[in-house]
C-alpha cells in the first residue's frame, strides 16, 4: 500500500507544494510546529532516512539546506532546525523547521487543525523565495 506521502505526491491528497522535481518533492506539513514547517520528501518511497542511496541523500540534504535558508529568509527565524524522526509515516523525510528556540523544534506543539488557506500561503511564500535562488523545481 502506497504510503500518505506517496499519494500526496500523486496529487492523490491534497498538499501545498514549494518545490517539485524528478527526484523530490518540498511540501508543507498539515501539522506545523511553527508557520513555514516544511517536509523535503523523496519521491521514491524509502522508510527510513539511512537507506535512502548516497546521491538521493546528497540532494535531499542540499535542497533541505537551501529551503532552509529561504525559510530564514522568507519566515524571519533565528535558525531552521533540521528534524529526521522517522515515526510519523513510513516515507523518508526532513523536517524543515523555522526556529528561534529550541522549543519550536518540540512535536508535542503541533498545530493539528492549521487552515488549508494558511498552508497554501506558507508554501507560496517558500516557493518564490526557492525560485528568487534559483533552485530548480520552485514554484513560485
Amino acid at each position: 500500500m502506497p504510503s500518505l506521502f506517496t499519494r500526496i505526491i500523486a496529487g492523490e491528497l491534497p498538499g501545498h507544494f514549494a518545490l517539485k522535481n524528478d527526484d523530490l518533492v518540498v511540501f508543507m506539513t498539515i501539522a506545523p510546529t511553527r508557520r513555514g514547517h516544511a517536509l523535503v520528501v523523496p519521491r521514491t518511497e524509502i522508510d527510513q532516512w539511512i537507506d535512502v542511496p548516497a546521491d538521493l541523500s546528497t540532494k535531499l540534504f542540499d535542497t533541505a539546506r537551501r529551503v532552509g535558508l529561504a525559510q530564514r529568509a522568507v519566515f524571519g527565524c533565528a535558525r531552521v532546525g533540521l528534524v529526521i524522526a522517522g515515526f510519523e509515516v513510513n516515507h523518508c523525510h526532513l523536517h524543515c523547521i523555522p526556529a528561534d528556540v529550541m522549543a519550536n523544534l518540540d512535536f508535542s506543539t503541533q498545530q493539528h487543525g492549521t487552515k488549508a488557506e494558511d498552508l497554501a500561503e506558507a508554501a507560496a511564500l517558500l516557493g518564490a523565495q526557492l525560485h528568487r535562488d534559483g533552485v530548480p523545481g520552485a514554484i513560485g
